[in-house]
């Protein structure tokens, strides 16, 4: 007994005694934080560490979750255990952000009815509903994690490409919240571009719905017409036709003009514009200041866009490809307005095969006149898929939205860009010296280092 007590006394085991005693202390201190740190909001325990921050919640979104007047549910028609961790996660993020969501997991497989009592119901998908208003929209999977097709019919198979979760919810939350809805009709008959499904998409998701209108087949302007859309028209309209916009401006109607080839001949729709105090200069523009690696007609105009125009642009810039132009009359009346939305720099050129012509050129502007508001924009490249894809950082799209929804008081810009999912590859560029040190002459130092201390320590 006295050699137990002797050995319970000595050095080594106090020692291991406080060890032990620290060692305790400091499992119950991490046992106490995980306890607290588990009763936080799940905004305040998740970090994004997610590549391209794909889990982030944009401003537009914390704007309209903060200002929710509606209980929202989300029924999320999917398995959760085999759901995508990116899904759950990011509707965990959102969600976490206002009390007035609630979320409800229905597995279909186990419960197969609920499909069929849902008709807008769908395996793999997010119904999000509001008993105030009795509206429901479906957000499919498939829109949420976007799969790119591009290459499937070369090689069979497909990848992602954009996680849109964020500009979804908020556009499905928005249409079944909102009792405002505007009707965009785009005039057909004359060779016009057709807006994307990208482009309607995003403006169905600011409550703007669109239709096809041929104005040689009707007597007047639908009643229900909010804005008239012009897309780049490879031809003229007729008499009948330009009698008919300027009857429906004069009576307060919202119209936007996208210029088409700036060669193209058409008087009728250049006189609307002269009403409306634009004149229309024949010829492509180029700007030897402001473009794109040194291709003059690959413009970068100077943006004037304040107020709800400018609502949420990133940096500035819009790339125009081959475009119009035109100029604002000096006298303009004292009832009417035009202001300059985009503009070259005065290093701009209107060109001809016979003439180059310097100058300060408009190439978007909103002419108002009591209610009436013509917007004209002088390149169809301001919303041409191929220029948006491609330039996906440019504000190309976010201003033309903004273009759009400037002709309504009662209609917010919730257009959000989705995430790219696209591999980005880290390559070493030029491996020299840098390169050899980093990959082999670290580890040998801390190699070495390491064994002369453990020489020394030995013969200690």
């Amino acid at each position: 007994m006295k050699k137990l007590l002797k050995k319970f006394r000595s050095v080594q085991t106090r020692h291991g005694f406080y060890s032990v005693g620290m060692i305790a202390v400091v499992i119950v201190i991490a046992v106490v934080v995980n306890l607290i740190v588990g009763q936080l909001p799940e905004k305040w325990k998740q970090v994004d560490v997610s590549n391209k921050n794909i889990y982030g919640v944009s401003k537009t979104s914390r704007k309209l979750l903060k200002n929710l007047g509606h209980k929202i549910k989300f029924t999320v028609y999917a398995d959760k255990s085999t759901t995508d961790e990116r899904i759950k996660t990011f509707l965990d993020r959102y969600t976490a952000l206002t009390d007035q969501i609630g979320v409800e997991w229905i597995n279909p497989v186990d419960h197969p009815q609920a499909l069929q009592e849902n008709k807008d119901a769908q395996s793999s998908s997010i119904v999000v509903s509001c008993e105030d208003t009795g509206k429901s929209v479906t957000v499919p999977f498939s829109d949420i994690i976007v799969q790119d097709y591009s290459s499937y019919y070369t090689s069979g198979s497909t990848s992602e490409s954009e996680f849109d979760a964020d500009g979804q919810l908020t556009s499905a939350i928005n249409q079944v919240t909102t009792d405002v809805s505007k009707k965009l009709y785009y005039t057909t008959g004359h060779g016009e571009t057709t807006l994307s499904t990208e482009m309607t998409d995003e403006l169905e998701g600011s409550s703007v719905t669109t239709e096809e209108l041929n104005l040689l087949m009707v007597k007047e302007m639908p009643a229900d017409c909010d804005l008239l859309l012009i897309d780049a028209p490879s031809g003229d309209f007729s008499e009948q036709e330009k009698t008919m916009l300027l009857e429906y401006l004069s009576g307060g109607g919202k119209v936007i003009y996208v210029m088409g080839d700036a060669m193209s001949d058409t008087p009728n729709l250049d006189a609307v514009m002269d009403q409306y105090g634009m004149t229309k200069t024949k010829g492509y523009i180029a700007d030897t200041q402001r473009n794109y690696q040194g291709n003059y007609y690959y413009i970068f105009p100077e943006i004037s866009a304040s107020g709800d125009l400018g609502d949420g642009l990133e940096n500035n810039m819009v790339l125009l490809v081959n475009s119009a132009g035109f100029t604002v009359k000096e006298d303009l009346g004292d009832t009417l307005t035009v202001d300059e939305v985009m503009t070259t720099s005065p290093d701009g050129y209107v060109v001809t095969e016979n003439e180059q012509t310097q100058g300060e050129y408009t190439l978007a502007a909103v002419a108002e006149e009591g209610e009436a508001k013509l917007t004209v924009i002088a390149s169809e490249s301001m919303i041409n898929s191929q220029i948006t894809d491609y330039f996906s950082n440019l504000d190309n799209k976010r201003l033309f939205v903004n273009m759009v929804l400037n002709n309504f008081d009662d209609v917010e810009n919730l257009s959000i860009d989705p995430k790219s999912l696209s591999v980005e590859m880290n390559t070493v560029q030029h491996a020299g010296s840098i390169s050899t040190a980093l990959i082999f002459g670290v580890p040998a130092v801390v190699l070495i280092g390491g064994f002369v201390i453990w020489m020394k320590r030995r013969k200690a």
